[in-house]
């Protein structure tokens, strides 16, 4: 899991921790965390578990491993992009997870 936001960020930790159950049941997941300004916080899970699943049927555990953020935390998620490795190429979200935007904020 890899966290890509200063060390001293509380909110990026909360969630990484979080996310650490999921990671515990998915090893071969990959877990990204990207604070893109002080309201926005991006999350990227690519799980090869993801392949031949409905993108609705994918939510579920995660959002249930998020259940344990603050609410304040959870308000400043706004994006969690969830991928299959097969969807890397072709998905513009991941694009722009990769090269993002800079914000003007």
């Amino acid at each position: 899991m890899t966290d890509n936001s200063h060390a001293s960020d509380v909110e990026v930790a909360e969630i990484v921790d979080a996310l650490s159950v999921y990671q515990q049941n998915h090893a071969d997941a990959r877990i990204d965390v990207q604070r893109r300004h002080k309201f926005s916080i991006h999350i990227r899970v690519i799980d090869p578990d993801f392949e031949g699943t409905d993108r609705v049927d994918r939510e579920p555990e995660v959002r249930k491993a998020l259940r344990a953020v603050s609410d304040e935390t959870f308000q400043n998620i706004t994006v969690l992009l969830l991928l299959a490795p097969s969807e890397l190429e072709r998905s513009f979200a991941n694009m722009e997870f990769e090269n993002p935007v800079p914000s003007r904020l």
